[in-house]
């Protein structure tokens, strides 16, 4: 098992405003196309706080989970929970392969040389920058598939989706509000209500896989340094979802996709 010997070297020294204000930006970002900003959180742990890869997705998948559960009262709220209770096959279907894809994620993260690791982020970077032009560029329609080949193509997305998840540090939500439009013909609304519930058990699973690594210990000490980002990552969301549509997508989201990309190629080059 791949160990961390640099907690104390890598414990952030930016005051308490600096961190907060960089979550309000990433939660912003996320608000302002109805997702978290985790995808954009994780380089900044990685270069502007000096993380190491593993270190800086544990943490990341921390406040992820924060994110999530703040945003999960409001987007319910959104769908009536009865639509959404209606639908609970397609959670269900998505959640075979999910959990044990974020299990054998966390396990393949804790494993590999760091080096690797961060190759590895970088590649899943350039997939989360397709992934949103895809879904903000494209107009989404049902893959219209037989109930035989839809229930194990659900599975074995949602494997993938949860190995990324738990790779990254992310809700996965970029990944799994298309795949539930693509193979099951959901409305985006009620795919983004749908994500959240598929992602939250997700989560929890990489999770606890992760606690078991002598790396977890990260989490406990940069505690403060968690909380304090995961709350500005809240009130950014807020914020970035009052501004959602204020700027045209034909320039948000090539600007964030480019963002994207351009940390997938800093992660690349990382030692």
């Amino acid at each position: 098992m791949r160990t961390e010997t640099d907690l104390d070297r890598l414990r952030p020294t930016h005051t308490a405003p600096v961190v907060f204000a960089t979550g309000a930006a990433i939660g912003v970002l996320g608000g302002m196309i109805g997702l978290g900003g985790a995808e954009f959180r994780l380089p900044l742990l990685i270069g502007l706080f000096g993380f190491a890869a593993l270190s800086a997705v544990i943490l990341n998948k921390a406040m992820s989970l924060v994110v999530v559960l703040a945003a999960l009262p409001a987007r319910l709220a959104a769908v009536p929970a009865a639509e959404v209770a209606a639908r609970w096959p397609v959670a269900a279907n998505l959640l075979a392969g999910s959990l044990l894809g974020a299990w054998a994620g966390a396990s393949w993260a804790v494993r590999m040389r760091s080096a690797t690791l961060y190759k590895v982020l970088a590649a899943l970077m350039v997939l989360m920058a397709a992934a949103l032009v895809l879904t903000h560029t494209t107009a989404l329609t049902t893959l219209d598939l037989p109930l035989a080949a839809q229930i194990p193509a659900g599975i074995v997305a949602g494997f993938g989706i949860g190995v990324v998840s738990a790779i990254m540090g992310v809700a996965g939500g970029e990944l799994l509000i298309p795949t539930i439009v693509l193979l099951f013909g959901q409305d985006i609304k009620t795919a983004g209500s749908l994500s959240l519930l598929v992602s939250l058990p997700t989560m929890l699973v990489a999770f606890a896989r992760y606690s078991r690594d002598g790396s977890f210990a990260v989490l406990g000490a940069t505690l403060r340094f968690t909380t304090t980002m995961a709350a500005g990552s809240i009130a950014g969301a807020v914020l970035g979802g009052l501004l959602l549509g204020v700027f045209p997508d034909v320039v948000l989201i090539p600007a964030l996709a480019a963002v994207l990309i351009v940390s997938a190629y800093k992660l690349a080059r990382h030692d």
